[in-house]
């Protein structure tokens, strides 16, 4: 266990959960008793890890993350699934990440180096390589794959078994460009299609090689 001078007095921490010696923990936060924390890990305030967890060395998790809690799948039956967190991630206020389940292979995996920005979601049974940001409100769905260099833009959701590759070293933007209220009017005028077809264009046009594009 760390020295009681990094943990909080506040802070709920099972005896049974596994914390290097030098793991800081702020106040309030709770640690649950499968939970495996490496060095240099720092865990402000406010904090919930849950599950069979395990986090390698230098990651910080900030206020009122919920990391390893009970995936949002309704064929969930509480086996004994894992979410497994590589090192030196950095996972922002309020995002939330999922442990596995027996039909996508019992774990979700997170790589090293990555940034979650404010209110993501990672979902049960995702895998999320190396150095990717996924930024504030966008949401991975089950059994998604991001593979390195990726930025997945604030807000968009990526669907379900969905694969978002590398790009070389190059970012692989996902953004929404599709405004639905103006769309919504042309439709009934009939003229959706061919305005949606110049906004592509344009989108188009201003691409850059390796960035490409998930339409929502």
């Amino acid at each position: 266990m760390p020295s009681m001078k990094k943990i909080h007095e506040t802070a709920l921490i099972d005896r049974r959960a596994e914390l290097a010696s030098d793991v800081e923990v702020g106040s309030y936060s709770i640690i649950g008793p499968q939970v495996k924390i490496g060095q240099g890990t720092r865990i402000k305030s406010h904090v919930v890890l849950e599950g069979r967890t395990t986090l390698g060395q230098g990651n910080v998790i900030f206020p009122f993350a919920a990391v390893g809690t009970m995936p949002q799948d309704l064929k969930y039956k509480g086996e004994a699934s894992e979410l497994s967190i590589g090192n030196y991630n950095t996972i922002r206020e309020y995002a939330s990440l999922n442990p596995g389940t027996q039909g996508g292979g019992m774990i979700t995996r997170i790589g090293d180096g990555n940034l979650l920005m404010m209110y993501c979601h990672i979902a049960h049974d995702c895998a999320l390589g190396n150095r990717n940001i996924i930024a504030n409100g966008a949401t991975l769905g089950g059994h998604v794959v991001v593979e390195d260099f990726v930025i997945v833009g604030g807000l968009v959701g990526i669907h379900q078994f969905v694969r978002v590759g590398s790009v070389q070293g190059r970012a692989a933007v996902l953004q929404r460009h599709r405004g639905s209220g103006p769309l919504a009017r042309d439709e009934r005028r009939g003229d959706a299609a061919p305005r949606l077809r110049q906004a592509e264009d344009r989108h188009s046009e201003k691409s850059v090689p390796g960035d490409f594009s998930v339409q929502a």
